[in-house]
């Protein structure tokens, strides 16, 4: 056995984002350097609503932050209400806390950001706060001699690395050795964040903005969706409208948040579906437009000390509503496995990190499968096949309690 190293225990997480700032907070401990390196200058966080689902609020729970996250946005959903193109209402699917021990939190993507800034750079938590770097931007990586090289010609020595940095991530590359590139799904989706004030005089969509206890609402047909929830402690409605790339009205060729989409395009591709519908997407100021990509399940995520999590693991469609929540199980896993680790060698820790992605990688790879498939039937992620119903992929998404019951499961 290596002798316990006489300093603190250096990780490096590469990327600020969800998954970056999660595994920043699970990693955080006695003894822990941990330095989150993220490309942007952090100011200008943009995106819609974002959920967490049970399997991810339960985490939140045992770290003991789950109130942090609701004073900060995070609202509770009542469940779904599906609406057919004639406006009709089709069904109500309530969702149940006593079924899955937690609730499902609806947050402004800036919301649950600032959330996990917040966390991670508390005091009150154990361990030294979280380093946050921004403006450094990654170049490349030696996974084994855990050194990441930034744009800056800055060298930094870490005895962990995480690469969460995204379906474009340098740290993939260097795990795989080579550029995997993410492909279109065939799907391309409109972003729309429109203020509350605007919708109290358009049927359905007035009483999300103001109920109690909001639903999320789909509207579904003709192979385009429009799925909408509150946030932002409903003050904001955010939409996504879901269409299949080859009834597009306009190209959507970049997977960029900040795109530009045609509204009079949005509305010849949602023509035939309801008018309340048509005129909540009319009120919006401006909307974004990208490309949905994936790509198949890597081979491995794993090399010398480094280890892939979050998109640049596992990139998904976001028809399960589990990119954000698989992100805070890949962190769950990493604070667990990595409980009490303090040397500095690269066989145990590449140990450690095979036993994550053992752990990790059926699960995220059957969620990432089914996603594909629920955006387009019929279709597949790999050699994945899909054999459970709806409503049993949600208990197995949402039963999910951490990375030791689930590897007690397997057992």
């Amino acid at each position: 056995m290596p002798e316990p190293i006489s300093k603190a225990f250096r990780v490096v997480v590469v990327g600020g984002g969800i998954a970056g700032l999660a595994a920043g907070i699970a990693l955080r401990g006695e003894g822990r350097e941990v330095t989150v390196l993220e490309a942007s200058g952090m100011n200008k966080e943009i995106g819609a609503a974002i959920s967490l689902q049970p399997n991810a609020v339960k985490i939140l729970q045992q770290w003991g932050v789950e109130d942090e996250f609701r004073k900060r946005g995070g609202a509770v959903d009542s469940g779904f209400q599906i609406f057919r193109t004639d406006g009709q209402l089709q069904m109500k699917i309530p969702f149940f806390t006593s079924q899955y021990g937690a609730d499902r939190l609806c947050f402004h993507r800036v919301d649950l950001h600032d959330a996990l800034k917040a966390v991670a750079l508390s005091e009150s938590l154990p361990g030294s706060p979280v380093n946050i770097r921004v403006s450094s931007r990654v170049k490349s990586c030696d996974c084994e001699k855990g050194i990441v090289r930034l744009d800056s010609g800055e060298e930094i020595q870490a005895d962990l690395i995480i690469g969460a940095d995204g379906i474009h991530s340098k740290i993939r590359e260097a795990v795989l050795g080579e550029k995997k590139i993410a492909v279109p799904t065939g799907l391309s989706a409109y972003r729309l964040i429109i203020p509350a004030e605007k919708l109290f005089d358009i049927p359905h969509v007035s009483s999300m903005m103001t109920d109690k206890d909001p639903w999320t609402t789909m509207v579904v047909g003709h192979s385009c969706r429009a799925v909408m929830g509150p946030c932002r402690n409903q003050s904001l409605l955010s939409i996504v409208g879901l269409v299949p790339d080859e009834k597009m009205h306009e190209e959507a060729s970049k997977t960029s948040w900040t795109e530009s989409g045609s509204m009079e395009d949005l509305l010849a591709s949602f023509e035939d579906f309801p008018p309340w519908l048509k005129d909540t997407f009319k009120t919006c100021p401006d909307l974004g437009l990208w490309q949905l990509r994936d790509f198949d399940p890597l081979p491995t995520w794993v090399k010398g000390r480094t280890i892939l999590i979050g998109d640049a693991a596992h990139a998904m469609l976001p028809l399960q509503g589990q990119g954000a929540s698989q992100s805070f199980e890949d962190a769950e896993a990493l604070g667990t496995l990595f409980k009490g680790f303090s040397t500095t060698s690269l066989e145990e820790t590449n140990a450690v990190l095979q036993e994550v992605f053992n752990a990790r990688y059926e699960r995220a790879s059957l969620i990432q499968g089914y996603s594909r498939q629920a955006a387009r039937p019929g279709t597949a992620v790999g050699s994945t096949k899909i054999t459970m119903n709806p409503k049993e992929f949600m208990d197995y998404n949402c039963n999910y309690s951490g990375v030791e019951a689930w590897m007690a499961n397997q057992n």
